[in-house]
């Protein structure tokens, strides 16, 4: 009997360890399958990507600034709409953990906060008469996205691959919506923001597939910071196309704020970060 208590007593207890070190292994050091085309550990011996960690403290630059410009408008629309750029913060933080340690919980954690960022997105601006029949208001709507994203959340545990098909249903989904608003657009203030949006994601997309795909090539040219540049101008392009969306969504659902577009940090300059500005003054509407 002592021997049979014995062997259940160690077996429970190298089931423990087992599990504590699975536990810990997601957490450790280069356990993520992902790696980057930059050289690990070139600059430091605690960073395996340096420029790549580096780079995303543009999000911590960025997303600051868009909260202070879009609080007009999300003060009449709704406050919620700050969400969008507090999880950026997030999103800049968690990339700057997976960068620095490429740990499979630093990737889980920067996927999933992209995820819910376009989610959150996603409830607040998807255009009400593109609702399923069966929602009747956007309360409802963003639940069931809500609901969605959880469960999603919950499955890329166990299946992470089921990351990559979220993000690119909500993306592409919300392009689609944003191109048939603009599709009756004849401001070509607007219709410039929104070239400028589609120009810095083209941008982007480009190079997370070049150093994702052809790390070959550059490191030929000992050019390994494509992933670095990437997250500069996915950031740049989120601030140009929520604008974009933002502005589309106050044209619709508060239309008597009068809504016009500007550039941070001068108007005539021809870069800059763009925001709303609500008028709220008697003018000929818009046509979009």
């Amino acid at each position: 009997m002592e021997s049979v208590l014995e062997f259940s007593r160690g077996f429970h207890e190298e089931q423990g360890i087992l599990s504590n070190e699975k536990m810990s292994g997601v957490f450790s050091y280069e356990s993520s399958e992902v790696d980057w085309c930059e050289d690990n550990y070139k600059h430091s011996e605690n960073v395996v990507e340096y420029f790549n960690t580096m780079s995303s403290f543009i999000f911590f630059v960025v997303a600051p600034i868009m909260l202070y410009l879009l609080h007009p408008y999300a003060k009449e629309r709704n406050l919620a709409v700050h969400l969008v750029w507090l999880m950026m913060i997030f999103v800049g933080l968690f990339s700057m953990y997976f960068h620095m340690t490429l740990s499979f919980m630093g990737q889980m954690l920067d996927e999933l906060s992209i995820l819910w960022v376009l989610a959150v997105g996603y409830s607040l601006w998807f255009p009400r008469k593109h609702f399923p029949h069966f929602v009747k208001d956007r309360t409802s709507f963003s639940r069931m996205v809500m609901v969605s994203t959880v469960i999603t959340t919950l499955l890329s545990f166990v299946k992470p691959t089921v990351n990559a098909y979220a993000l690119n249903f909500f993306a592409l989904h919300i392009l689609y919506s944003v191109c048939v608003q603009l599709k009756s657009c004849t401001d070509q203030r607007v219709l410039r923001l929104a070239r400028a949006s589609i120009g810095l994601w083209v941008l982007a997309i480009s190079c997370w597939i070049s150093d994702r795909f052809g790390c070959s090539f550059w490191q030929k040219l000992n050019f390994c910071y494509l992933h670095g540049i990437w997250h500069i101008l996915i950031v740049v392009a989120t601030a140009y196309a929520s604008t974009l969306i933002a502005y589309i969504d106050a044209n619709t659902e508060i239309p008597y704020s009068h809504p016009d577009l500007q550039y941070w940090p001068r108007d005539n300059w021809a870069l800059g970060l763009p925001y709303i500005v609500l008028k709220a003054m008697p003018k000929t509407r818009k046509s979009c």
